[in-house]
């Protein structure tokens, strides 16, 4: 089983900047793909970015250019970088891996809200 434990997310003003964690119970390179997902309210979950056990990077249009994601493989870490924050940012995100073998792992989500 792969635990993935979510944290920075929080209240943040537009324009400002937000790093989110994804902490993994094993070593991320037992992951295919690692992911970030996001679910505003009243909307469907909605990639926004992820990266391969190769390195290559997706994101959704509505971020690309502004946000990044990373891998820590010592610290078995995901992040993803989110600047110049909007509005319409706002919802709860979601770290999601996929193993080797097949398996889809979930965290529980962290709330980031952009708001003057």
């Amino acid at each position: 089983q792969v635990q993935l434990v979510e944290s920075g997310g929080g209240l943040v003003q537009p324009g400002g900047s937000l790093r989110l964690s994804c902490a993994a119970s094993v070593s991320i390179n037992n992951f295919n793909d690692m992911g970030w997902y996001r679910q505003a309210p009243g909307k469907e979950r909605e990639l926004v970015a992820r990266i391969t056990y190769g390195g290559t990077e997706n994101y959704a249009d509505s971020v690309k250019g502004r946000w990044n994601i990373s891998r820590d493989n010592a610290r078995n870490t995901v992040y993803l970088q989110m600047n110049s924050l909007k509005p319409e940012d706002t919802a709860v995100y979601y770290c999601r891996v996929l193993t080797h073998f097949g398996a889809t792992y979930w965290g529980q989500g962290t709330q980031v809200t952009v708001s003057s």
